[in-house]
């Protein structure tokens, strides 16, 4: 049977051995990020390893934009956010999941084959429970705030406990003192609302989703800082953290070289010469960095 994707227009449930809510079976999440060639999880969602996640708890959203940029990547920011627990930079793994206004045919549907795949609790519980270490939970709530409290603090306890990591989420949440008490769940989100979650209806997990201006896949990598949240392909995750640790380098060697009055400020700022540039490559050996300049 052709298999229609888009979310607007049918809801598809996957049959296989591990049925899974959405409209994407673990092909097509293959299909769908063809330039990953690292591990998969078993749904086949990208895995961008631990060692680069830390890696990329350095980069700003301006450090990303520069690479993203370059390599044809123009919809992967979104800013104006309210951001619940700041800290430090929020990193993690996409795990997807998109909400549409109820429609209550549909939405019998959504049920009974939750019902079948053994999901427990209303809609947005059902998200949580496939949650992993280090992933961080987008939600498209289309920009709902009253009705559109996506957690409050119970859910947030259980996504803290699931993945250590954060929240974003095109919508809202509610509880928002007993949500700053869990120390480290950083959330991105609309606004705050007492209300509870609503006339709404879970119609995918996992899937292709937006995010204000940004497409976002499962599997990308979410970054978030006081601007907002940049979501990076994950086939640019180790591209993006070692574009933006060369900056931080070439900064930290250039301010050295101006304490220690070994070149004005135009030779800094200028395009460096041979010289300049193979003192620099020096320095980074003996910083143990493998990162390198090419000579001019």
């Amino acid at each position: 049977m052709r298999r229609i994707l888009n979310a607007a227009v049918l809801l598809v449930f996957v049959s296989s051995a591990a049925a899974q809510l959405g409209l994407f079976s673990r092909e097509q999440r293959i299909a769908f990020t063809p330039e990953w060639h690292g591990d998969r999880f078993p749904d086949g969602r990208p895995q961008v390893s631990d060692a680069v996640l830390q890696r990329l708890k350095t980069v700003s959203a301006e450090e990303a934009w520069d690479t993203l940029q370059g390599a044809g990547f123009r919809n992967q920011f979104d800013g104006a956010w309210k951001i619940i627990n700041p800290g430090e930079r929020l990193v993690g793994r996409v795990v997807t999941a998109v909400f549409m206004p109820r429609r209550p045919d549909v939405d019998s549907v959504v049920r009974a084959n939750g019902k079948k795949e053994n999901r427990v609790g209303d809609e947005n519980s059902w998200i949580i429970d496939i949650l992993q270490p280090g992933d961080v939970l987008v939600v498209d709530l289309f920009g709902k705030i009253r009705y559109g409290t996506i957690i409050g603090d119970n859910l947030g306890t259980a996504i803290y406990s699931k993945s250590r990591n954060g929240l974003i989420v095109d919508g809202a949440i509610r509880d928002e003192s007993g949500i700053e008490e869990i120390k480290g769940f950083q959330c991105y989100v609309r606004g705050v609302d007492p209300s509870a979650l609503e006339n709404v209806m879970l119609t995918g997990i996992n899937v292709p989703i937006r995010i204000g201006q940004a497409t976002v896949m499962p599997g990308d990598i979410a970054i978030g800082d006081p601007e907002g949240v940049t979501f990076v392909p994950p086939q640019l995750a180790e591209k993006v953290a070692a574009e933006t640790e060369m900056t931080h380098f070439v900064d930290e060697w250039g301010h050295m070289m101006l304490r220690e009055g070994k070149y004005t400020p135009g030779q800094i700022d200028a395009p460096w010469t041979r010289s300049m540039v193979e003192q620099f490559n020096q320095w980074l050996a003996q910083k143990g960095s493998k990162l390198r300049m090419p000579p001019p």
